[in-house]
């Protein structure tokens, strides 16, 4: 039995929550969690691959058990998250890792990439987007408007996505049964987004989006001249990143392995045999 430990350390002054598992001399997998969750979202991902690998997976900052500073104390961008990522990274003496990214951990990842380019030894993108083909435009829309304009109007258009209603929806939406996704995992996330002044951090994150898809061309320049190792393991009915992102990893990583699954934003939560079997048979080839 994988034994799973849950610790925190200390990074710019900020408490930053991770769990970890697997034997410390092993190759690290590094799981990067999306919105609205946290490293809960990996709960059962961890003990599946921590036989072979040490696998960390952080809360970042304003989510799960990392503090959760006001707008005021900490700036909600992804460059500002990505550099508490490198610190506690550094902190944990990790120089080289397999990244694992979902949802807003595709950011992260790519920004930790462009850092250091050597560092990264794979990429396995969950839902995670690094072109311009994976955005489903009827949800992107007020993000997009939200960022390039901060008026009250279109905050208000945005407000729904910190409610139960929209939670909810990323966690069954696209998934055949949705009996297999357990309730928990969105009363989590919910019970997080109420704390005070989360819903400026959020907004502020949702504003800031746009700025990812300015350093993609980089991003690709990165996986061509890397030949990093690129599994895409998708769920194919996710309405919010779709499987064009997926297939569009073939363009700039030739030898991409792309597995399209039945399954919908939080794959995890349906498919979690199939994405563990597949990270493990992808990660020993190299």
């Amino acid at each position: 039995m994988v034994r799973v430990h849950h610790r925190t350390a200390t990074v710019q002054g900020l408490d930053v929550f991770y769990r970890e598992a697997g034997p410390k001399d092993a190759p690290v997998l590094l799981l990067l969690h999306g919105y609205p969750t946290s490293s809960h979202m990996f709960r059962h991902l961890i003990p599946a691959l921590g036989e072979r690998y040490r696998v960390i997976a952080p809360d970042h900052i304003g989510f799960g058990r990392s503090s959760a500073p006001s707008v005021d104390e900490f700036s909600y961008t992804f460059d500002a998250l990505t550099e508490v990522t490198r610190g506690l990274l550094a902190e944990l003496g990790v120089s080289a890792f397999t990244v694992y990214t979902q949802d807003y951990g595709a950011p992260i990842a790519w920004r930790l990439a462009l850092h250091d380019p050597d560092a990264v030894e794979g990429v396995i993108s969950q839902n995670g987007n690094a072109y311009e083909e994976g955005f489903v435009p009827e949800f992107w829309a007020p993000i997009w408007a939200y960022g390039d304009d901060r008026s009250p109007e279109n905050e208000r258009a945005l407000r729904p996505a910190l409610e139960r209603d929209a939670v909810e929806w990323q966690y069954l939406h696209g998934v055949p049964d949705p009996s297999l996704v357990d309730p928990d995992a969105w009363e989590h996330d919910l019970a997080l987004l109420a704390r005070p002044g989360s819903d400026r951090a959020q907004l502020a994150l949702f504003a800031d989006y746009a700025s990812n898809r300015l350093l993609y061309p980089r991003v690709h320049d990165w996986l061509r001249a890397s030949g990093v190792p690129v599994l895409a393991i998708w769920g194919r009915n996710d309405e919010i990143f779709g499987p064009a992102g997926a297939e569009a990893f073939r363009r700039d990583a030739p030898h991409a392995r792309v597995d399209l699954l039945d399954g919908g934003h939080f794959l995890l939560e349906s498919h979690l045999d199939e994405v563990a079997d597949a990270i493990l048979e992808w990660r020993a080839a190299f």
